[in-house]
């Protein structure tokens, strides 16, 4: 086998110390510019690659940002992932990705890998993690960004996801509709939906509509979740005659089977989504969602962590703004919707 270039080395053949090229690998600015060629052809020649922990030892940080995401089965934590790696590594910081798939046990596996790896800071989404994961962050340092949901002890960049539940029950209250259901993901380990749930709900009881808890359907994500749960709330002695939908695949799965049972929308029935993937305006006719700004989530991430790591300042949390979009699977309810 090949022998591997180690930094004493690169060393030997540029006639320098091992730490002037440590120096020039990790903070190249303070070595002179003929050192740093000749450090660099010696690199070129040897084809040497620096350690991560030895770059993390020689510079204070390794350059590695960490995030756990529910999972990578949906456009919108993609999106997110993509803002906050593109914007880390045009400052040199590269991200590492772990999905847990709402399992809260393998999170806390997750967690600790990453953090074993010391990783310069730490993005997980919602506020709902095992006692386990909590106590590996506390212990470890480690700073924490939250994504998605506020918290009360750590900084966030974040949805105000009560609202995302409140602009579509106005929008839908404000088309006449009195007959609602909901199709949401799981909530018990999901605070993002729990909390559009509870928006929503609280929305309509201001409004004096009573909303039964059996008009609440939770699925997985995913189109047979929305299709499901269109069935179930068309098997209600009285059927909703507007639903909104936790997110836009799952308004997308309502709508298929909608359709597929010759249900006209908007003049049968009323739909909202929420996220506004970008497929969702190409699908007659049109779905009406709340906009999510995930893409520029994910970029406001990198900014908070990297002044964290690199300023040593603890972020300032910040909401970003939704936008409820208006389409055509929106309108007034049936003249005689009994």
């Amino acid at each position: 086998m090949k022998h591997r270039a180690r930094i004493a080395d690169v060393a030997s053949l540029a006639g320098v110390s091992v730490a002037t090229v440590s120096r020039t690998l990790s903070n190249p600015a303070s070595v002179r510019p003929a050192t740093r060629e000749r450090v660099q052809r010696a690199i070129d020649e040897l084809n040497y690659f620096m350690d991560g922990s030895a770059r993390a030892l020689a510079s204070g940080h390794g350059h590695t940002v960490g995030m756990v995401v529910p999972t990578l089965d949906n456009s919108i934590f993609a999106l997110a992932v993509q803002g906050l790696q593109t914007t880390l590594a045009a400052h040199g910081y590269q991200l590492l990705i772990a999905a847990h798939e709402y399992n809260l046990e393998t999170e806390a596996q997750q967690v600790r890998a990453l953090l074993e790896t010391r990783i310069d800071a730490l993005v997980l989404v919602g506020v709902h993690h095992s006692d386990t994961t909590w106590d590996l962050v506390r212990r470890s340092g480690t700073p924490l960004l939250v994504a998605w949901a506020t918290h009360e002890s750590y900084p966030s960049v974040a949805f105000d996801n009560r609202l995302i539940g409140q602009l579509a029950a106005e929008h839908l209250v404000s088309l006449g509709h009195k007959r609602f259901g909901m199709i949401s993901g799981y909530t018990r380990y999901n605070d993002r939906a729990r909390q559009r749930a509870d928006g929503f709900i609280d929305t309509l009881q201001r409004h004096d509509i009573e909303f039964e808890k059996r008009n609440l359907i939770e699925q997985p994500f995913g189109f047979p979740g929305g299709r499901s749960g269109w069935a179930r709330l068309m098997q209600l002695p009285a059927p909703p005659t507007a639903i909104f939908c936790g997110n836009d695949v799952l308004a997308m799965g309502c709508m298929f089977e909608a359709q597929k049972h010759g249900i006209q929308l908007p003049r049968d029935l009323s739909i909202v989504g929420c996220d506004n993937l970008p497929i969702v305006s190409h699908l007659p006719p049109g779905l009406t969602t709340v906009q999510l700004p995930t893409y520029e989530l994910g970029i406001e991430c990198a900014h908070s962590v990297l002044e964290w790591i690199e300023k040593d300042a603890r972020p300032v949390s910040v909401c970003l703004d939704i936008e409820l979009i208006v389409r055509g699977t929106t309108g007034r309810p049936p003249a005689d919707p009994d």
